[in-house]
Formats: structure tokens, sequence, C-alpha cells
């Protein structure tokens, strides 16, 4: 594409800002892609200042850095079509070949093998885009070897290999979900996936490189990055320069990189890769990247991310123009292997590892050996290095530097869960002291780290801050209401939900004729006990207050025992329920939540057992290996009765990546539940309002609630959620409202009445949140649940609600009183109590007789 030259005037600007360390825009950095003769070296000198500096910082001056590795093509197949690929194949010529559809376990590991032998200590799985999908031939091999999809081959091998050999896979399997990064993390401490572009056009037009491959749209891939990050996995990733783009749209691309990296800080390396023409490909006869178009870039892709970036060039596509690289900024050689050749550019072949310590020591550096994972990340630690790896990259990285150790013996390790879980520690007793002695401190200690860039995050969330505008009539929409909710119009719902004065004391009133319609005037409540079995989660959730490292004082994790302790207690006390939910613990295998279950159901047959989020349905299924069905009928089968319906905060994408880092995206949450209901496990579902939300969002969410129920009908109930802002990291952080108001309240209540209405027939407020006078004046709003007695709530407490941890059976009845109506204990499912359970519960008042004073109001 032939482009328009910069001004010499517009170049001398763009190369003084880079001299003095000034932030360059896209047009300038296009300006900058361009430059040549002195004007290259001028800025590849400045570049190469940013480079020393950020090594310097890091404890690794004059160092530039390289894997030892083996390449292992695991298939060949691939459902994309690039133009300029000699990389993928097709069945038949691999049958022709005498090769199968993918390699086979023992060839893998024969290669792996070799490698440790030679000091290796990287395996770099390449494969294909998702082949399964495109041959019927990749879906017949796995299903004949057990494999449900190619994800659970390649952890399966990683598995393998961590055992067999004792290299580290690094994983580039192309486009993942965020469901398969949680599947793949436990297995391999790093993984890549190159965006090479942002252009569209390069993926949407007839003609362009990657037209015809769904996984090479942009968009697609940025979300992959985006979802490394929120997963906390080291992350690979960089630019393939020279297919058609424009310098506009090189430079668009590297600030995009900027942008996620900035994010999650997950971003571990970014690979700038110069285009090769190959034979027997639709590029053919394109122009290989030129040598200075590849300078030119590493040096504005340095200056762009700054210091602290890793930046990789290939030395096998530069004909050995080593000290032109080093010198535009670059400070590591990425992967090079003494044994495999590089299978997506064969006709490349590695240099010796000797003669690239050669060429960077005449350009005054010293070479050497890193790992798959940066050594920033082995410092790091957890949450970036899952505890089953560990045990493998320490045995093989220097602790000083987090570099590998060069005489580090390469040997097979168990790949394993932790023997000892549930071991009782921490602050076990924080069910109790949270009212008397409270938090040790209002945040964690890594509060600036764990949540990701806080800046950046605020930029992202300020659209969320600003109030809709509102143009429908109120007054339309209420008498719409009152004649008929379910024929409301997203547009008469969303001014509705804006109500206010008079017009909201009449959407109250409408939706409290409908509560009395649907379900009568009985207020129900159920005797329950929480048991959060523990606190330790390195999710990253930035609304939960919660969450605690292992290190923190307040962490804690409960014993099987105290677990089934607290069952029996809560069944001592007319308890028909206990109610299951905890952090995503790194050391927690994925049969731990069976387990769970199973001890409560041993010790007390007759508890309905309410348990596990559909986050930590994922992370179980994710960690053992097994689909969502599968996991969810084994914990059925180990006791489990029904699941909360939390984890879904607000069902929203775009609000969920502000609220929480790592978190389950709303479409997986519908598949959990949805999955759940068709298995005969009912479900609460929630709404988490008041933070960096509108209107708009709970609309939306509640709409999609009751679709949900219209076909699953597996909904029990919907939970109002206000966000409770006091300890919340987002709060601190500046970015989110002080939570709901209590007009937001009255509106988010009454409205979920009518859009729910008659699909979900209850409607529970949360005294937690609200306390005694705000539960009774949602009662009043459609309301008919107070949800339960609780008995210990930590989660609501620690992130500073004021209304205590339980409430007695006569505190509820009393909550119903003051709205004037009657009050009734119910089941989980609203069923029957048996009289047995309400005789327990009305002698001890539904609570334990060492739990303390409830707090006043």
């Amino acid at each position: 594409m032939t482009q328009t030259p910069p001004t010499a005037n517009s170049m001398r600007r763009a190369l003084r800002r880079a001299r003095d360390g000034v932030a360059l825009d896209t047009a300038e950095a296009a300006v900058l892609l361009q430059a040549r003769g002195e004007d290259l070296a001028d800025l590849t000198r400045s570049a190469a200042r940013v480079r020393d500096a950020g090594l310097e910082a890091a404890g690794r001056p004059g160092i530039i850095t390289y894997s030892k590795s083996v390449f292992i093509p695991l298939t060949r197949l691939c459902r994309d079509k690039c133009h300029y690929c000699t990389f993928v194949t097709v069945p038949g010529k691999l049958r022709r070949a005498g090769h199968g559809m993918f390699m086979s376990p023992d060839e893998v590991l024969e290669i792996a093998r070799r490698g440790a032998e030679l000091g290796c200590k990287e395996a770099l799985i390449t494969l294909g885009d998702k082949p399964e999908e495109r041959w019927p031939e990749a879906r017949e091999w796995l299903d004949a070897h057990g494999y449900d999809d190619t994800i659970a081959y390649v952890r399966a091998m990683s598995v393998r290999i961590l055992e067999e050999t004792g290299l580290l896979p690094h994983l580039n399997p192309g486009v993942m979900s965020w469901t398969d990064f949680q599947r793949l993390k436990p297995v391999a401490p790093s993984m890549g996936m190159m965006l090479e572009t942002t252009a569209t056009r390069l993926w949407s037009e007839p003609g362009g490189p990657h037209y015809g491959s769904p996984d090479k749209e942009p968009a697609v891939r940025l979300r992959v990055l985006e979802d490394a990050g929120r997963s906390s996995v080291p992350f690979t990733s960089g630019l393939l320069i020279g297919i058609g783009e424009t310098y506009e749209e090189r430079a668009e691309s590297l600030f995009a990189l900027r942008k996620v990296a900035r994010s999650y800080h997950g971003i571990q390396e970014l690979i700038i890769q110069n285009f090769r023409a190959k034979p027997d490909t639709a590029m053919r006869g394109m122009p290989d990247a030129e040598l200075d178009d590849l300078v030119a870039t590493v040096a504005v892709a340095r200056h762009i991310m700054g210091p602290t970036a890793c930046l990789q060039a290939p030395p096998n596509l530069v004909d050995a123009e080593y000290a032109r690289l080093i010198g535009a900024g670059i400070d590591d050689w990425g992967g090079v292997s003494p044994l495999t050749p590089d299978h997506v550019n064969p006709e490349r072949p590695w240099p010796q590892i000797e003669e690239l310590a050669e060429r960077s020591a005449e350009a005054g550096f010293a070479l050497r050996e890193r790992l798959c994972v940066y050594p920033e990340f082995v410092r790091r630690g957890e949450p970036w290095l899952d505890p089953r790896l560990l045990p493998h990259v320490t045995a093989l990285a220097d602790p000083a530097t987090g570099l590998a150790r060069e005489d580090a013996e390469v040997t097979g390790r168990p790949w394993q869960e932790p023997e000892e879980v549930f071991t009782a520690a921490g602050r076990t007793d924080l069910h109790r002291t949270i009212d008397t002695e409270g938090r040790t401190g209002d945040r964690r200690e890594d509060f600036d780290e764990v949540y990701g860039d806080w800046e950046a995050l605020r930029e992202q969330a300020a659209p969320g801050l600003v109030p809709d505008r509102i143009e429908a009539d109120v007054r339309t929409a209420l008498s719409v209401a009152a004649d008929d909710p379910t024929k409301l119009t997203d547009a008469e719902a969303l001014a509705l939900l804006h109500a206010d004065g008079a017009a909201l004391d009449a959407l109250c009133r409408i939706a409290d004729d409908v509560r009395r319609d649907a379900v009568g005037d009985e207020v129900t409540y159920v005797v329950t006990r929480n048991i959060n079995f523990t606190n330790v989660c390195y999710t990253g959730c930035r609304f939960c207050a919660f969450a605690q490292r292992r290190t923190d004082a307040d962490a804690y994790t409960l014993s099987l025992s105290q677990v089934a302790d607290r069952a029996e207690q809560a069944w001592q006390v007319g308890a028909t329920e206990v109610c299951m939910q905890g952090g995503i613990h790194p050391d927690l295998p994925g049969t731990a939540y069976f387990d769970i279950a199973r001890a409560v159901k041993e010790r007390v047959p007759g508890m309905h057992v309410h348990a596990f989020s559909p986050m930590e349905v994922v992370n179980g299924a994710t960690r053992t290996g097994l689909s969502l069905r599968e996991w969810l009928t084994a914990a059925k089968e180990a006791g489990l009765d029904s699941v909360p319906g939390t984890a879904a905060e607000i069902l929203d994408d775009e609000v969920r990546w502000i609220l929480t880092k790592g978190k389950l995206p709303a479409a997986t949450w519908v598949e959990v539940i949805t999955t759940a209901h068709e298995l005969g496990l009912p479900s609460s579902s929630t709404m988490m309002y008041g933070h960096v939300d509108q209107p708009h969002h709970w609309l939306a969410h509640l709409r999609l609630l009751a679709e949900i129920q219209q076909r699953t009908g597996g909904f029990t109930e919907f939970v109002t959620l206000p966000f409770i802002h006091t300890n919340a990291p987002v709060y601190l952080a500046g970015i989110a409202r002080p939570g709901p108001t209590l007009r937001d309240n009255r509106a988010v209540t009454a409205m979920a009445r009518l859009l729910l209405h008659p699909h979900i027939r209850n409607i529970q407020t949360s005294w937690v949140k609200l306390g005694t006078d705000g539960a009774a004046e949602m009662l009043r709003s459609g309301a008919n649940d107070l949800g339960g007695t609780l008995m210990e709530e930590t989660i609501s407490r620690m992130a500073g609600s004021g209304y205590g941890s339980h409430r007695s059976i006569r505190d509820l009845v009393a909550i119903a009183d003051a709205a004037g109506r009657p009050a009734r204990q119910r089941t989980t499912t609203y069923g029957e109590v048996p009289a047995e359970r309400i005789a327990a519960g009305l002698a001890s008042d539904g609570h334990l007789p060492e739990l303390l004073p409830v707090l006043e109001d």
C-alpha cells in the first residue's frame, strides 16, 4: 500500500519527543516507523537508552536473554486459512507423509526427552486453531484417543511433559476462551498468541492475508489478550509486520498492546516479527519486510511500551544482523533450539547458541538463559504461577534473578494436587470476631498490584459514572406497568428505573400489588447458616473486600471437620440449609468441593446443601478436567442440592471487566446456571448494583434472567445485592460510586418484581446490606422474602456493612411486622418446613447460643 512519507518537520518533532522521553501519540509513532538513515539511527539510540534504563532497574544491566527450547508442533491442522502460512496443512498430506492428525504422546515425549538431555528447559507447543471445528479427521482422532477437544489434549500432554521430562510447557494453541485459560493455567507457566495486527480490513476484505480466518479477527485476538490478563497468565504476544498494514495501523496495533499491558500487567514479552514470503502460499509474491522496517518498529515499540517491557525479535529471520536489533532496543532473542527446527519458518534455521552469545557480546551484552516464563513473573509467584507448577519452575530458576539456572537438572517431577488442603489455618474465628474486632486493615497489602492498573481502569469506568439521559414518559410507563408489566418496552422500563418522587412511590405501589397477586402477603425466610470455608483468593475482584492472600492477617481456611461442625451446629438450632461459598484458593483441587458437600451430608444427612457459585463451579471443572455438566453431576452425587446464583454482579462484560479482574464472563455464568438447571439443580439469581453501572445495565440484566427462567424454570428467587462500598478496592481507588441510593434500591426492587413477573415469583431483599428499616421498605416495594438467619456472615461485613452477621427468627418476623405483613419459614426451594425443624428453630430462636448480640442498625 503506497503511503505518503512524513515531512522533515514532523520527523524532527517526533524524534525530539522520543529523545526527550515524552509520550508519543499514534500519529507520531506512525511517523517514526518510517525513519530511515540518520533519522533511524537517532531513533534507535533513544530506544536503546530506554531499554538500558529498564534493564538497570530490573537488576540485569547488559543482559540479553533467550530460552533454550524444543519446538513441538502438536498438530498442523487448523480451521484458519492465513495466506502466508506454510505451517498449516491438510489431512490428506499428513496421511501421505505417514503422520497422524496430531502428534502421538510418544512422539511428543521423545522430542521433550531429547531436549531435556540437551539442557533445554522449554517445550514450545504450537498448533493450529481448533482443527476439530473444520476437519472431521481431527475430531475423529480426538474421539478415538478420549479427548473432548484439542485443549484437553494440550492439557494432558503438558502434564506428561512436566512429569516425565521436566521441561516447562509454553502453550500457543491460538485463540482461547476465558475457560480455556482456566483449564490450561495449572499445567503451563506461560502461554502466547501473536496479535499480528489490529487492522480489521486485512481480515474482513477479500484478498487480505487473514480473510477467511475466523480466529484472526483483531477484536477476537484482543479479547484473548485481555482474558489472559484477567486470568493472571504470563502471556507473550506481538506483531507480524509487512503483511499489508499501513504505518498508522501498525502504530495502532502497538498502542492496543500497550493498553492491554497497562491494564493487566500480564504481557511478559512482545515479539516483533518480520514477514518472510514463502513458496506455495498465496502471498509468495509479496516482498519481505525490510530490515530497516523491522529495526524502526522495534525502536518505536520500545518507546511505546517503555523500559519495563521485554522485546524480542527472532534471530533466525534477520540474516545475522543481530547488532542492529540490539541497537534498536530488544532485550531478548526468544526461543532457540539446539534440537528442533522452527516449524513456522522451516527455511530459516536457528543460529547456534554460541554464535548468538558471540554476536551479543560484540554489541556489549552478555547472553543469559531464561525460562519460558519471564523473571518478573517467577519472582511475583502467586497468582501468576499456579501452585502445582511452582515446584517445576523453582527447580529450574535462579531464586535471586528469576532467570534459568543453566546447570539445573532437567528431570520430571510430579504434577499433582496438594495433599493437605483442608487444614485449619489463619483467622478461623473471623465469622465471630468480625462484629467485635473488625478486619485488620481496610485493604490487602498487594492493593496496588493485584487488581491491575487503576489509572487504566479509571479511564475504562468513566462512561459508567455518567448518568443516563432518559426521554420516555414515566406516566405512560406507569400505566402500562399497572395494566400488564409483561408489556413494558425497554424504553418504558428504563424510564421507570429512573423514577423518583411521586412517580417512584407509584411504581412501588404497583410492584407491591403485583407481588400480592403473585405470592400473597406472607414474608418468607429460611433458617440457614452461611459457611465461607476460605477467604484465600487471587481472582482479583475489585469490588470484593473478603478475599485475602494466604499470608494476610485476616486470611483463613477451615478444615472439613470444622465445616461439618458448623453444619451440625446449625441443624441443632433448626436450620434446613447451609449456604457454602469460598474464595478461589490456589491450593484447592477441583474435587475439594465434592469433599465439602460430602462432609456436610455425612454429618447431617437432612441438611440442604446450597453451595458453590458459578465461579467455583468453573474452577472445579477446569481443575479436574471435567466438563461443566460432568462436574455438576459429580457434585450433585456428592450431596449438592442447589447452587447460589452469585458471581453474576452485572451480566454485562463491559461492567464486569471493571468490577472484576479475573472472574468468569457473563456467557460462562449463563452456561453454568443453565447447565445446573438442566441437571435438576435449582439456583437463586442475583444482581449487585450501585458501583460503575447504570439503569440500562440493570434492565438488560433482568431481561436476561427472565429469558433464562422461561427456558429452564430453575431460578427459585431473585436477590437484590446493593454494592457495599466502604472497603471495596474499586471504591478505595476512587472509581466506583458509594453504593446505591435509597431511590436506587426501591426502583431496582420494584422493577425486579415487574420485569421478572411472572417467571421468577420470589424477590428477596438483603437485611445484611440494608438493615432492618431498609429491608422493611423493600418489602413495601415488591419484595416478599428476607433471605435467611445466616448465623454468620463475613463477606458483606468485610466490605463494611454495619448490620451484623445474623438475625434471629424473631428479628426477621419483626421486619415483616414493620411492613405490616405476616411471616413464614420456608425451605430453600420455597416449600413447607417440617414441624420438627420449625420447633427446633423456635426453641433456639434460630441462632447459635454463642453468637454475639446483633449490632444495632
